[in-house]
């Protein structure tokens, strides 16, 4: 099994595959030691061959494969497409489009929340993937045999698992579901983390407006400092240290040292100094200009209501043979228990159609839960 290496054949096998109404595509990278994502292995099949191109051949121009995914005449199909999106985002500043993400269109056709590749490829395609080589090094050459075989087989099965789920959606009429689901994947924002929104990720652990102020801070200087270093947030200052940093919030490289999951000498380092002043700017910001926190106390008040919506989501996702993930998230629970003017979309298009009128209905007292024959039917 050949790999591409030259731009010419590049080129060349990107003609053939744009000839196809959709490709199927796949990535290998590594990024256990780097902030972005370094790209290994490029894999795509058309319905009559499948490709597996080395980006790290001296030379190669991924030109033809970007002009591939930019085709708007080709379908791009993907499984759990985010992370290769956010690669070809990084390299060639595009999103594939068309997009087709199989994970979602699972969702929508009753797989489960974020259904995997093996269990699809098993059910839909009737094969089933030797993944010993899923966590190998992809940045080493030669590619070993196992690994180009598997590497293939992620595409040529995608086919497959493809065409069962476009037929299953253009039978229950719900394409436009997996159409909205796309909005997400089809956004630049979606793979640029900025720095004044890198605290969003660790917002789930902060009760109090002066611990966010610090965190938007801090997150802040940690995602700076990754990218311009290439290295992991972690290798910067892990997450239990930020944390420690912003409930303690000390002001001297002595407090500073005393924190015990901030490591030996950080204190006298530059990082520690900019993680000081970053205190200080925290500090300094106004609590009015700051993101509102969510009310536990009103989160509390409306815990029974969430739990009765939480059986009504379960009920109606095993009713329409939909995961319960794609109807509502967590948030919009606890947003329609506490609004019914909430602004999620739960309470929007088809979602609403077949869940937030019934949501609405049940908060209200207008609808009842009951079993039949072993199962909870709203009526």
């Amino acid at each position: 099994m050949n790999l591409i290496a030259t731009t010419s054949a590049l080129a060349d096998a990107c003609s053939r595959l744009a000839q196809h109404p959709f490709v199927t595509v796949d990535t290998e990278f590594m990024r256990e030691t780097t902030y972005f994502p370094k790209l290994c292995l490029i894999q795509m099949a058309s319905p009559d061959e499948a490709v597996l191109v080395d980006p790290l051949a001296p030379g190669l121009d991924l030109a033809p494969f970007m002009a591939l995914m930019a085709d708007s005449g080709v379908v791009k199909v993907f499984h759990a497409a985010r992370q290769d999106l956010e690669i070809v985002w990084i390299l060639g500043r595009l999103i594939p489009a068309p997009l087709f993400d199989t994970q979602v269109a699972a969702m929508v056709c009753g797989y489960g929340d974020s259904v995997g590749y093996e269990q699809l490829a098993n059910d839909l395609a009737k094969a089933r993937i030797d993944k010993s080589s899923r966590f190998t090094d992809w940045s080493r050459r030669p590619l070993s045999e196992a690994q180009l075989v598997y590497a293939e087989s992620d595409v040529t099965h995608l086919r497959d698992i493809y065409l069962a789920l476009a037929a299953d959606l253009a039978a229950s009429g719900r394409e436009s579901w997996v159409a909205e689901e796309m909005a997400v994947l089809n956004s630049p924002g979606t793979y640029e983390v900025q720095p004044e929104n890198a605290w969003q990720r660790l917002k789930g652990r902060i009760r109090k407006p002066k611990e966010l102020a610090l965190l938007m801070e801090l997150a802040g200087w940690r995602e700076s400092e990754a990218k311009q270093r290439d290295v992991p947030r972690q290798r910067v200052l892990k997450d239990d240290a930020l944390m420690d940093i912003v409930q303690r919030a000390p002001r001297t490289s002595e407090a500073l040292a005393e924190l015990r999951s901030v490591p030996n000498g950080f204190e006298r380092s530059r990082a520690g100094a900019e993680v000081l002043a970053a205190v200080e700017r925290g500090l300094a910001l106004d609590p009015r200009s700051l993101p509102r926190l969510e009310r536990e106390r009103g989160r509390a008040a409306n815990g029974a209501v969430l739990d009765l919506l939480k059986v009504l989501l379960k009920a109606t996702a095993d009713t329409e043979r939909v995961a319960p993930k794609i109807i509502a998230s967590s948030d919009d629970l606890e947003a329609v228990a506490a609004d019914d003017e909430a602004d999620v979309p739960a309470l929007k298009g088809w979602r609403r159609d077949i869940f937030g009128e019934k949501a609405l209905a049940l908060k209200n007292g207008q609808l009842g839960l009951r079993i039949v024959r072993g199962r909870v039917v709203a009526g």
